[in-house]
């Protein structure tokens, strides 16, 4: 009998909502992303958008945007497989479409598992603003150490 150690998360959220809290790198935490779903479609976060990630331009920058699409990206992969395993992103492509203003509110991240092998996770990140406009689109790989 397998027996779940008395801190574990016992459900899919709090794998996640634990993850976000606690496995990702401090910088990423400082975010502020937030799980706002998780389901068969994948995972959907809430990155809130402040002037510390607006570059110069008056938009949010495209490295906390990209930081977004891993982490979420991690988190549809962690979903999928139900508990910690290590992971390595070995791609991550980003395509911006449109500039998001600092004064949008939030961007939603919204990523998918397409195909899980034994090794290698295929997956792909949508980043929308609050009326569901594409800012970002990624496609990604990780491999499962």
């Amino acid at each position: 009998m397998h027996h779940r150690a008395p801190d574990a998360p016992s459900t899919v959220v709090e794998l996640l909502d634990d993850a976000l809290a606690h496995r990702v790198a401090p910088w990423v935490r400082e975010l502020g992303m937030r799980l706002l779903d998780a389901g068969d479609a994948g995972v959907t976060l809430a990155l809130p958008l402040s002037e510390r990630l607006v570059h110069a331009g008056g938009a949010l920058c495209g490295q906390a945007l990209m930081a977004a699409a891993d982490t979420a990206m991690a988190l549809a992969v962690l979903q999928r497989v139900g508990s910690y395993k290590p992971m390595s992103t070995v791609q991550l492509q980003t395509n911006f479409v449109r500039a998001l203003a600092a004064d949008s509110g939030e961007a939603r991240v919204v990523a998918c598992v397409l195909r899980m092998g034994r090794s290698l996770v295929y997956g792909e990140v949508r980043i929308v603003d609050a009326k569901g406009q594409l800012v970002a689109h990624a496609t990604t790989t990780y491999m499962m150490l």
